[in-house]
């Protein structure tokens, strides 16, 4: 069964956990060297009254929910002889972005619930789902009235989030990790580069004017598998580099293509199955067809499906390829080890004219009625410029957190990481599999330097905090953490 916490049950279940949790810790007996265990669990995050949805320039409040958005909780611990060696903690959420406080809240719950918890060792990435809850103040005109707040929601979601955590800690065993590689069309490149040599997100490719893609796509689906001692498959991973963001300007609450693929995998192996979507670099990456539209649809209508389950499809039969794969080499005495570093990268510096460019439209903007999320997003430049200008501009501080589970390098990024970048990172990988996961924090786009030299949405001031050399300089610090860990592990 899913974890499900509900407002009036919300105090004993946690009573519970916590009761828990302390015997587990005092309990476990002496297991083989490098013993992983392994906890799972599963939350509706779905709000409980209408909110504001995340995701477009203008404001939209839910109107309903068409799918529940979940945040799914997999929680690993190495053993060797009878002692904990490494704890990780991995939560995947339907949500556009993970907010810096959103992430401390969360962790600070988890420490009031288990004090002396490795909270470190817990990250939160995002699906990027256009259709969940705004999570930060002051960007959209939202009704004060007969809507959740973004803080509302924040409080909402840490509480649920942490409790699941502590849940899936608490009833970790010993089990098997496998991984496998699949394949699926479902990521399509959206910045079309025209016959002048500018490029621009979903582009018309009818033009006469159109000349290419500007980027590689990867299809490859990268999968981990979970079983218990008795080889029940009880978490998957599924990393694809592609957002979830096909349903996109809907008004309700939705999970995207993620929702029809646990059903599906679900069904086959079981209700209480905790599927985790983590989103590759795929900053420049859409499900979004971009060319060839009327062949697709045609083929969608004859086999009698939409869009989400034709995508669904696809995602579920690569998984069952990789599945095929990682359940012939089942291991349970792999080495786990996890890092976590603070990282420091050189924010992309605005220049004069996109000031100024920035200033004319927000002089146009406050004119009109109902662009809050505009000035907000114009204004970010005009704040940075002047700051760079006071010699006060900071760089942008990220977490990595680059994990070693047997063969597999997993990473994370906060940003919309081009594709270009996530590409880098496995074909330099000392890996055999290398999973990365972006939106393990608050967003903005990284762009390549080709992006930035086409221009248009995603690589221009307004769409970046940091730009393609702080990118590559993101690049090398995850390499030079695989190699750490796997000079460590030796």
């Amino acid at each position: 069964m899913h974890l499900t916490i509900s407002h009036s049950r919300i105090g004993d279940t946690l009573q519970t956990v916590i009761a828990l949790i302390a015997l587990s810790m005092g309990t476990i007996s002496s297991c083989l060297a490098d013993e992983i265990l392994i906890g799972g669990a599963t939350v509706s995050v779905t709000p409980d009254q209408p909110v504001a949805l995340w995701g477009q320039m203008s404001t939209r409040i839910s109107a309903g929910v068409e799918s529940p958005v979940t945040a799914t909780v997999l929680a690993l611990e190495s053993r060797r002889d009878g002692q904990s060696t490494e704890q990780s903690i991995m939560v995947a959420c339907d949500l556009v972005a993970i907010p810096d406080e959103v992430l401390l809240k969360t962790r600070q719950r988890v420490t009031e619930l288990v004090p002396e918890f490795p909270v470190a060792k817990i990250f939160l990435s995002a699906t990027h789902t256009h259709t969940g809850p705004v999570m930060n103040e002051g960007i959209y005109a939202i009704p004060p009235t007969g809507v959740m707040q973004p803080t509302e929601y924040v409080h909402f979601f840490a509480e649920r989030v942490a409790a699941a955590i502590v849940s899936a800690w608490t009833k970790r065993k010993p089990g098997k990790v496998g991984w496998g590689l699949g394949h699926a069309v479902v990521a399509q490149n959206r910045r079309a580069v025209f016959d002048d040599g500018t490029a621009a997100m979903y582009g018309r490719t009818t033009e006469n004017k159109f000349r290419m893609f500007e980027g590689y796509e990867d299809h490859g689906v990268e999968v981990l598998c979970c079983w218990d001692a008795d080889d029940k498959l009880i978490a998957t991973a599924i990393n694809l580099a592609c957002p979830a963001q096909e349903v996109e300007g809907r008004s309700f609450v939705n999970a995207d293509l993620w929702h029809d693929v646990r059903e599906k995998l679900r069904a086959e192996h079981g209700s209480d199955l905790h599927v985790l979507a983590w989103t590759g670099a795929a900053g420049d990456q859409s499900p979004h067809l971009m060319f060839r539209k009327a062949a697709e649809e045609r083929m969608m209508k004859l086999r009698g499906l939409d869009r989400l389950k034709e995508l669904s499809r696809r995602l579920v039969a690569a998984w069952k390829e990789a599945y095929d794969g990682a359940k012939l080499e089942k291991l349970s005495d792999v080495p786990l080890i996890h890092q976590r570093d603070i990282v420091e990268l050189p924010r992309r510096e605005v220049t004069g004219r996109e000031w100024e460019l920035a200033k004319a439209k927000l002089a146009d903007l406050s004119k009109q009625t109902g662009m809050q999320t505009l000035l907000w997003w114009h204004g970010g430049v005009v704040r940075r410029y002047e700051q760079q200008q006071a010699g006060t501009a900071k760089p942008y501080t990220m977490e990595l957190h680059t994990i070693r589970l047997g063969d597999i390098a997993i990473a994370t990024n906060p940003f919309e990481l081009y594709t270009d970048f996530g590409i880098q990172m496995k074909a330099r990988s000392p890996a055999l599999q290398t999973f990365v996961i972006q939106l393990a924090g608050p967003g903005t786009y990284l762009p390549s330097q080709r992006a930035v030299e086409g221009g248009g949405y995603s690589a221009i001031a307004e769409s970046n905090e940091v730009g393609p050399e702080g990118g590559q300089i993101l690049v090398e610090k995850t390499l030079a953490a695989f190699q750490k860990l796997w000079a460590t592990a030796k």
